[in-house]
């Protein structure tokens, strides 16, 4: 699957004796930095390009500080950052960005863009804090502990900081295309030991035409969920109308079965309302969360509602997803990969529109399936049920992006042999995820941290965060792997 260079089985003494340097000396500067770099909230505005942004503008200027300060150089390139240490003409990349998903702040105890430490002891909390501004300010440290040291570098460390990583990389290809990249790369916005692959983004979005109803039978008046496209969500709600005490009861009683969602019920005037609080999470880890959307749709399946919009909304939700996360139900678009894993299918965002209410289902999927083959089978599953329930969805489109496998890595020996002497897990061996990162646009990149292997992945999640020890013990790993590979 990949190729590698034989490197030493023992992390050398030198990286090793910086990395505990870098921690006894820069712990609380860390901290301090990745606090001034979450108080900017650098979500992208639609519309509003990175490099006019005011707020990105303020978060380089806040970068540019940090790391004139540590004594590294800086250049501002738009949408691209690179902070660099050493003039050798081989190089090391290391890549991140410094754009973040959107926060819900009713969602936080304290604000999203200010570092908490106090509400869970032990932890840091705040927008960006594990994707992917914790990744920046370790990278800055390792970089000055380095340079403290005075440490002759073959390589010199460039840190690629992308303002637009979530939702465009266009900006991105058109920067590939003029500039040369290094030879080696490290993407530092993913999980341990070492990612040499990565499922492909996709999504489907259709939208269900407004059609209103004229019945005395119970019948749903809206159903809404969802918050952004890769966040499995964590609140819907639906409005039953002509609703009764005895289906109050009925649902109710059902709710009982469930152990991992809550549902809160309120019924006036004939107007039931239902909501639902599940479990946000990262969408390519759809099993970390609990889908408020899909969960509050299986609650009410016990009847085929009426189809006015909401109504066939839900009744396609259970007919074609519900609960499960591998598109068993989708017609025939469910697979597998040995190493790569299932194909997942989220919906994550419902979205009213002046002619219908929109549903945005996000899909990962691995190798081991022709892209056009995937898409008719997602087509004909769509057609179908459109045809056999007599509504016309309007709108239909779907986007599949490739898989992406690292066959030239170089550098992983080294980097699992680094993992596996400070953590103390043997035998470490690499992964795949069902995240895309920048990594697939690098030559010879692969993603080394920040997130431990089994361990839930919070970026994207509301009240986001890293564990003290983490952020700590990636600086031993980061300064260590850039000693390793360009010493």
């Amino acid at each position: 699957m990949f190729t590698t260079s034989t490197h030493a089985k023992e992390v050398s003494t030198l990286a090793d004796e910086t990395a505990t340097y870098a921690v006894n000396t820069y712990k609380k500067d860390m901290v301090n930095s990745l606090a001034q770099l979450v108080k900017h909230n650098t979500v992208v505005v639609d519309g509003v390009p990175s490099p006019e942004n005011p707020v990105h503008i303020a978060f380089k200027e806040e970068l540019k500080k940090q790391a004139t300060a540590l004594g590294l150089d800086f250049k501002d390139d738009g949408f691209v950052v690179i902070i660099g240490l050493g003039n050798s003409k081989e190089r090391l990349g290391i890549i991140t960005h410094g754009d973040v998903q959107p926060a819900n702040p009713s969602k936080w105890k304290q604000s999203p863009y200010t570092i908490d430490l106090t509400s869970k002891p032990g932890l840091i909390i705040g927008r960006g804090t594990e994707d992917d501004k914790g990744p920046i300010s370790t990278a800055l440290y390792a970089m000055k502990a380095i340079k403290d040291k005075k440490i002759h570098l073959n390589k010199r460390i460039e840190l690629y900081i992308y303002m637009a990583e979530e939702s465009d990389w266009a900006p991105l290809e058109e920067y590939i295309k003029t500039h040369d990249l290094p030879e080696t790369n490290i993407t530092i916005d993913a999980e341990y030991p070492a990612v040499i692959a990565e499922k492909g983004y996709g999504t489907i979005s259709l939208t269900f035409p407004n059609k209103s109803i004229n019945t005395q039978q119970a019948y749903l008046k809206s159903f809404t969920g969802g918050f952004f496209g890769s966040q499995i969500p964590e609140d819907a709600v639906v409005i039953i109308e002509n609703a009764d005490v005895k289906l109050l009861q009925k649902l109710m009683n059902k709710a009982k079965a469930y152990n991992n969602i809550g549902f809160s019920f309120d019924l006036t005037d004939q107007k039931l309302t239902i909501s639902a609080l599940g479990k946000s999470a990262h969408s390519s880890k759809p099993e970390d969360g609990v889908n408020a959307i899909t969960y509050l749709a299986d609650l009410i399946s016990f009847k085929r509602w009426p189809t006015n919009t909401s109504g066939a909304l839900v009744n396609f939700i259970n007919d074609n997803i519900g609960i499960g996360l591998y598109g068993k139900k989708f017609g025939d678009i469910a697979f597998s990969d040995e190493f790569m894993g299932p194909l997942t299918v989220s919906p994550t965002v419902l979205k009213q529109l002046d002619n219908g209410m929109q549903l945005n289902i996000n899909i990962r999927r691995p190798r081991g399936k022709d892209t056009t083959v995937l898409k008719e089978q997602i087509t004909q599953a769509i057609t179908q049920w459109s045809n056999s329930n007599e509504y016309g969805l309007t709108d239909v489109s779907t986007t599949v992006k490739e898989p992406w496998v690292q066959q030239d890595a170089p550098q992983l020996e080294t980097l699992l042999t680094i993992f596996s002497h400070y953590t103390g897990i043997k035998n470490a061996k690499p992964i795949s995820i069902g995240g895309g990162t920048n990594s697939r646009m690098f030559p010879r990149a692969i993603s080394f941290g920040p997130s431990m292997p089994n361990t839930a992945y919070t970026g994207h999640t509301e009240s986001e965060f890293i564990t003290m020890d983490q952020f700590i013990l990636n600086l031993k790993m980061y300064t260590a792997a850039f000693i390793e590979l360009a010493k």
